[in-house]
């Protein structure tokens, strides 16, 4: 089996099977493309072939040509996913993977806004028109619910609950509801009931949030929004969709939230990915202590 047919047997495998979400099925395929690339330029063998020294080899390479601890985790994991797939379907026989670890003692932790900052942030868009309608529901529910940039563009109307001040959230065929607090139910029944009519193309358009050609709203756009508001709000910090996902977690985890209902509610299929939040919270706490206490 040669790199290309090991690629698509892995992506039939992450599609079908594990239902993998866009995003994760990007980011895997690329790893597994990358590692082919240098087992093509570095090896006498492809993907299928590789060993263990292969491996170690590789993940050596990209921590000396710079990859962040991050990216290489990733392609860690994207590596031990593929050859434990090989290896069940006994399509090599033993899995080379086993030793590759990990370096999560140097994990960087997420980047979040403070209270105040999540406030700036939110004030900005003015209600004097669709859009500035439109862009505060979207932030505000962004904060309050904590859901993904590309679960934010796929909702739909139907997922809406103004009366219960919850929507439902479809990722990875899971559903899961999530509350909203006041400020953004009054954001998002404003747009709904105020402007989105004015903006749709069509009657029968199912998205919640569209733009201005009154189609669903994408990616790109949205992320060109977040940073119009950030740098409108004069935000030093580099503001993504994700930054309100991690700073909504760290706010609800400071305030005395159980990490099991925030578990939930990020819809984390391993609490694992949860607990990062606490470690950030245990470091904001000792950077305050460190600069307030006098003995410090």
């Amino acid at each position: 089996m040669d790199n290309a047919k090991c690629i698509a047997y892995f992506e039939e495998y992450l599609t079908e099977e594990k239902k993998a979400s866009a995003n994760t099925l990007s980011s895997y395929l690329r790893d597994i493309r990358q590692l082919g690339a240098y087992l093509d330029e570095h090896a006498e063998h492809g993907i299928q072939d590789a060993d263990e020294n292969d491996l170690g080899a590789y993940i050596a390479w990209m921590k000396t040509n710079g990859k962040s601890v991050a990216t290489v985790s990733r392609s860690i994991a994207s590596i031990k996913s593929l050859y434990q797939l090989l290896t069940l379907r006994q399509v090599i026989p033993e899995n080379p993977s086993t030793k590759l670890v990990s370096d999560k003692n140097t994990q960087k932790l997420p980047q979040i806004l403070t209270s105040q900052e999540v406030e700036l942030l939110l004030e900005q868009p003015e209600c004097v028109d669709a859009k500035g309608y439109r862009d505060r529901a979207m932030l505000e529910l962004l904060y309050a619910t904590g859901i993904r940039v590309t679960e934010l563009i796929d909702l739909n109307v139907s997922d809406v609950n103004l009366a219960a001040g919850v929507i439902r959230c479809h990722s990875r065929n899971k559903e899961r509801v999530i509350p909203m607090y006041p400020a953004a139910i009054k954001a998002l029944s404003d747009y709904m009931n105020l402007v989105r009519q004015q903006m749709i193309a069509l009657p029968d358009e199912p998205s919640l949030f569209v733009n201005v050609s009154g189609e669903r709203m994408s990616r790109q756009g949205f992320w060109k929004i977040i940073k119009y508001y950030q740098k409108k709000a004069n935000i030093e910090k580099d503001i993504t969709p994700h930054t309100l996902r991690h700073s909504f977690a760290a706010h609800l985890l400071e305030n005395g939230a159980d990490i099991h209902a925030i578990q939930e509610m990020l819809g984390h299929a391993d609490i694992s990915s949860t607990q990062v939040y606490s470690q950030l919270v245990k470091k904001q706490l000792k950077d305050v202590y460190n600069k307030a206490h006098p003995r410090a």
